[in-house]
């Protein structure tokens, strides 16, 4: 993968465990947003936002106060303080707040004045998904325009469907990328929609009614502009209307049910191109000195979509945690949601990004082979087009039931012909020879082109429609992220 931030990824200590999430699968930008030195610095930016808020609400906070703490939330966290506070302490907040102290000792009197722990967990939680969220919106919008581009070009190739993994009417491989696209696109739109729907908890104090806050202000109006000046110094227009000690997990469980439907449409599409590679009719890209396989030097194995399926399904299984996570909640809050979100929101999180990842590269570098879908659709026309050919027939005169008896007998015969001899199917050879079949112009009937119905249109018409319009709405630059094979 591209070269990451050192903070992050610094070689560990021999024998530790590194989190292969962040190691290996997903990308240096989102393993950054969820490194310790982004969220510790995020409880710093709120500990400043507040006193700034607080100060400009009147209360006696001063500007060397202010800027002391400015220069500590901009400079490294020492880590080894915090640590030697928390032993002491057993309270990661309160070991953070003392180190923060420490930094900015001028500040001493006025940090975290008010507030209680989630007042800077929790809307630290808040700024961390939103800026994950966007992250994965340009991510995933990148792989739907990638998408969207091959499903255009092939929007006119005609390729055998499939019901049921046997033979059934034609489609074009653009109609089958625009199903995979369709999922993915709705997938992008409700991301984007919780991400711009999120909402800062807020100053609430330790059971949500701001008591500590109306105490040092003296005023409802007074508490309601703290909050709003604070909310808006984090880049939030709003905060949730009402709380416990902290936002309601629900928020969680709605985003990462998100993140897993988008894992499910990935598995779908992946799983696809896995079973076309089969075929041989489509593949993902496979780089030059790529190696498939150990033991056997042919092999071009489906790496990166086998990749992306096993990812998947690890997403699919945390999306059952925060649901549970928010049913165990008791009354203002209680404190067995701590440890689960510390594990589920970041890996959510992480998978995800790594799923839009590869999906980007799959379908910017899928292969198409053309010859090998039309012998496919050659071997399968002639039962598919039985009906066509008899249509034409009985306009050339001929009687519906003695022509339909008649094909079937020469269906039957190819059929046991190609799959008891493995010999290719000869039904329009056969035709051909019966004299019943004289008048009709064989070649036109079975032209593919015949048999795709309206793909190519609803291909286009989704594209200009739905797909296009979305995607310069959400367009944005993803940073860099080499995938890793």
């Amino acid at each position: 993968m591209a070269t990451r931030d050192t903070a992050i990824v610094a070689p560990a200590p021999r024998g530790s465990f590194e989190h292969v999430l962040a190691t290996r699968y997903a990308s240096p930008a989102m393993a950054r947003i969820w490194s310790r030195e982004n969220r510790y610095a995020t409880w710093r930016r709120i500990w400043l936002a507040a006193a700034e808020a607080q100060r400009a609400a009147g209360l006696p906070i001063s500007t060397p106060q202010i800027a002391a703490l400015r220069r500590a939330a901009e400079a490294p966290i020492d880590f080894r303080a915090v640590a030697a506070h928390e032993r002491r302490t057993r309270h990661d907040v309160m070991a953070h707040i003392h180190a923060l102290c420490d930094a900015a000792p001028i500040a001493r009197p006025i940090v975290h004045l008010g507030m209680t722990s989630m007042d800077v967990v929790d809307n630290a939680d808040l700024l961390l998904m939103r800026e994950a969220l966007s992250l994965l919106v340009v991510r995933l919008a990148a792989a739907c325009r990638e998408l969207a581009d091959f499903a255009e070009k092939h929007a006119d190739l005609p390729t055998l469907g499939f019901t049921h993994l046997q033979p059934a009417q034609l489609t074009t491989v653009g109609k089958r990328a625009a199903l995979w696209l369709s999922d993915l696109i709705d997938e992008l739109r409700r991301i984007a929609v919780l991400r711009d729907n999120l909402r800062l908890r807020g100053l609430r104090g330790a059971t949500g009614t701001q008591a500590s806050f109306l105490e040092l202000l003296g005023g409802p109006i007074k508490v309601q502009r703290l909050e709003r000046d604070f909310a808006n110094r984090l880049g939030f227009s709003a905060c949730y209307s009402v709380c416990g000690q902290t936002y309601s997990r629900r928020v969680d469980s709605e985003i990462v049910q998100a993140l897993s439907g988008l894992a499910a449409s990935a598995h779908k599409c992946c799983n696809d191109v896995r079973l076309l590679a089969m075929l041989k009719e489509i593949e993902e890209p496979f780089e030059a000195d790529q190696v498939g396989s150990s033991a056997m030097p042919y092999k071009r194995n489906p790496a990166l979509c086998e990749r992306a399926t096993g990812l998947a399904r690890y997403l699919l299984s945390l999306a059952t945690s925060p649901p549970m996570t928010h049913a165990a909640q008791m009354l203002e809050r209680s404190l067995d949601d701590s440890s689960n979100k510390r594990l589920v929101i970041p890996d959510a999180f992480l998978t995800a990004d790594a799923v839009a990842v590869l999906l980007r590269h799959i379908f910017g570098g899928m292969i198409v082979y053309p010859a090998t879908i039309t012998a496919r659709i050659q071997a399968e026309l002639p039962f598919i087009a039985s009906e066509d050919i008899l249509m034409a027939a009985v306009r050339a005169g001929g009687d519906r039931q003695a022509l339909h008896e008649r094909i079937r007998r020469h269906a039957l015969a190819a059929g046991q012909r190609v799959k008891q001899e493995g010999r290719p199917n000869d039904l329009i050879e056969r035709l051909r020879s019966d004299a019943a079949f004289a008048k009709v112009r064989l070649d036109a009937v079975l032209a593919p082109d015949r048999y795709v119905g309206l793909a190519p249109r609803q291909v286009r018409e989704f594209l200009k429609r739905d797909v296009r319009p979305l995607l310069r709405r959400l367009a944005g630059d993803a940073p860099p992220a080499e995938v890793r094979v």
